[in-house]
């Protein structure tokens, strides 16, 4: 018996597909131009590979969508601590005038909720 000698299967060669084509194909099926079916066998690509091609960009643009929402929210923290601190330096301002001035004139022109954070940084001052 002699040994069977192994047959080699013919190689695939598989086409390199820019990103821009890659994008554009994307975009035609997404606007509904083109099918899925009908643009493989326009560009001579299969199916599976732009189904993919469409599945890791969708991924792509969640995963942007949700890092540029964190960073967003990042920057908003970063700005309401800015807002904090100038609004308890403002508060001090006017908490160390009226002291040194005996005039209260944050009564008549702030907001209750303001005007109570001010009247505890006098009292404060007063210690």
């Amino acid at each position: 018996m002699e040994p069977t000698k192994k047959e080699h299967c013919p190689k695939i060669e598989y086409k390199k597909i820019g990103f821009d084509l890659k994008l554009s194909i994307i975009d035609q099926i997404s606007n509904g131009q083109i099918s899925v079916n009908h643009a493989s066998k326009l560009h001579g690509i299969s199916r599976s590979s732009i189904t993919y091609w469409m599945k890791k960009l969708r991924s792509f643009e969640q995963n942007s969508k949700a890092m540029s929402k964190n960073q967003e929210i990042k920057k908003l923290k970063e700005r309401i601590e800015e807002l904090e601190f100038v609004k308890d330096f403002q508060q001090m301002i006017i908490a160390d005038f009226e002291v040194s001035t005996n005039l209260d004139f944050a009564k008549k022109s702030l907001p209750e909720a303001l005007l109570k954070e001010v009247e505890k940084k006098k009292k404060n001052l007063l210690k």
